[in-house]
Formats: C-alpha cells, structure tokens, sequence
C-alpha cells in the first residue's frame, strides 16, 4: 500500500509544480547579438553539409552500371515509391487523429495559472503546422534515404566485377554519408528555423509539435517497414521451401519483393527513426534547459540562453567534424589501397 502511495504521489508531481509543454518558453532575452551571429553561422554551415550530402549523392548516381543492374535496380525503386506513397496515405489518416488530439491539449488544455488558455487559434495552428513539417520531415528523409540505396546497390553490384576493394568501400561511404550528412542538416534547419525565428512564447510548443509530428512519421514507417521486410522474407522462403526455388533465384516471384522489403525494413525505417531521434533528444534537452534550470530572472535566462547556444553548437559541429574524418580517412585508404586488387 505504501508503494502505491508513493507511485501516486510522483504520477501527481507534474500537477502540483505546474510544469508542462505548455511552459517551454525561451528566455526573453534570446536572440541577442553574439548569439544570434553563432546561430547564423551554423547555418550557413548545415547548409554547406547538405550541399556536401547532395554532392555525394551526385557522385554515386554518376558511376557506371551494367543496363540489366539498373533495371533491376529501378524496378526495385519502383516497388519502393510504391510501398512510400501507401504509407504516406496512412500517415495522412493517422495525422487526422493526431492532429486531433494536439489541437484539443494545447488549445484547451493548456492554461495558465489564472485559468485562461495558452495558445490562440493561431498558436494552435502554428504548433500544427509543425506537426505536419515533423512528419514530412521523417519522411523526406526516409525517401531519399531509399532512392540513395536502390543507386548504390547497382554501382556496387558493377563495381565488384573490378575486384577493387577499394571502390567497393569507398561506394557505401558515399552513400552513408549523404543520407547522414543531409538527414542532419534538413533536422538542423528545421530546428534553428524554431529557435531563431518563431515567437518567443511559442516556441517551446512548436519543438514539441515538431517532435511529435516526426515521432509519428518514424514509428509508423519503422513498424510498417519491418513488417513489410517480414512478409516478403517468408513469401520467398515459402516458395524455397514448396517449389524447391532458392529464396534470391530469379525464378523466384519474390525476389524483388524480397529486395524491397530489405530496402523498406533497413532503409526507409533507420533513416527516419535516425531523424526522429536526433530531433527528440535535442527538444528533450530544450525542455529540460527551460523547465529545470532554476534562479533570478536574469541569472536563469543568460544561463538558459548560453546552453540553448552550446547545444545547437556542438549538433551543427557534429556536421564539420563527420566531413573531415570522411575526407582524412579516405585520404589514407586510397593511399594504401589504391593499387590493392583481389
């Protein structure tokens, strides 16, 4: 009974400190001059990052495949854009409920100490608006991600007829990196935008809205892609195991099920819950900067305002750091595998 109590008392806490969503809200003094030159400055940089992953995405789109590889590879593509514009009509229906249920916290629910509610009708609309950038934002990603495989898979199948091991690894780096340096920056931007540019008091909500919107986007296309990769595996298994067929024989009607469901489960869900999870680790990290520092007015805010800086800070020098060891370790292995074959 004791322990029930105990659990009761923690599960009211939030109640009784009257702490929320609702109550992020950045310092009145954020966006001063120093600071906001920093931030200007990451973005000048996360936009040189996406460059760099687009640059990289250019590069192994250009290698040389045999005709047969790309066709494959492009009717692998195809299943794939099909597999994303059924779950993007999902993710549609779920938003309706979603959006519901955002709409009534923070546009009924949500209020102050005085009773009255937080957020107009146009503070409401703008959390949503995030919402939906969030679930969008999971599934630009997870889109590119799956275009950027279904290119490398090809150009690695024809560069393994060289039997240089080099370019064999030198091709899923490229790709790697694009998807991880433009999933970074696209989630980057989206957040400064936040920070930098919508109304002090309602900022807090929009992070959350944003992580919501794109925590939707990725569970649903994580789930769905891993049942998706199930489905196909035992489809081809079946005919291994009933018409004696191998499970990536030609013959096989499930081969390019088979190759999509890979892509769905291992590709279109990692890329997204990658976006999802380094967008809600950062709002977790706002939150608490905002809800847990404690203080004088002013001493509170200078700190709250030099922490937000240094989280963005090092998120954005994440990017510059991650460029330079790619550029410094491919700089070594071509030195000493250039001439290398097997």
């Amino acid at each position: 009974m004791k322990k029930f109590f105990t659990f009761l008392t923690l599960l009211l806490l939030p109640a009784i400190t009257f702490a929320s969503e609702a109550d992020l809200k950045l310092p009145e003094g954020f966006g001063g001059l120093e600071q906001t030159q920093i931030l200007y400055y990451g973005f000048i940089i996360t936009i040189l990052g996406m460059l760099f992953g687009l640059y990289q995405f250019m590069k192994v789109k250009k290698l040389r495949a045999h005709a047969s590889m790309l066709e494959i590879a492009d009717v692998i593509y195809s299943t794939c854009s099909a597999y994303l514009k059924q779950q993007g009509k999902f993710l549609a229906i779920l938003f309706i409920f979603i959006g519901a249920a955002v709409a009534g916290y923070f546009g009924f629910l949500a209020k102050d100490h005085h009773g009255e509610t937080l957020f107009g009708v146009g503070g409401v609309l703008l959390i949503l608006a995030w919402t939906i950038i969030g679930i969008l934002g999971s599934y630009a990603v997870a889109a590119f991600g799956i275009r950027m495989n279904t290119l490398a898979n090809a150009r690695m199948a024809f560069a393994s007829l060289k039997r240089k091991p080099l370019e064999l690894l030198n091709i899923p780096l490229k790709a790697g990196m694009s998807i991880g340096v433009v999933l970074i920056c696209v989630e980057l931007i989206l957040m400064l935008v936040i920070l930098m540019f919508m109304p002090e008091h309602l900022a807090g909500a929009c992070f959350i809205g944003f992580a919501i919107g794109e925590s939707l986007g990725a569970s649903a296309l994580r789930i769905a892609g891993g049942i998706f990769t199930k489905i196909a595996d035992v489809g081809s298994d079946l005919m291994k195991v009933v018409f004696k067929i191998g499970e990536d024989d030609p013959r096989n009607p499930g081969v390019i099920a088979d190759c999509t469901g890979d892509n769905a489960g291992d590709s279109v869900g990692p890329t997204a819950d990658g976006f999802e999870t380094y967008g809600v680790t950062g709002v977790a990290l706002i939150a608490f900067i905002l809800l847990a520092i404690t203080g004088t007015a002013s001493a509170k805010e200078l700190l709250q305002i030099d922490l937000l800086v240094w989280i963005f800070v090092m998120r954005i020098l994440m990017i510059a750091t991650s460029i330079f060891a790619y550029w410094i370790n491919n700089a070594i292995s071509t030195a000493k595998y250039k001439n290398v074959d097997v």
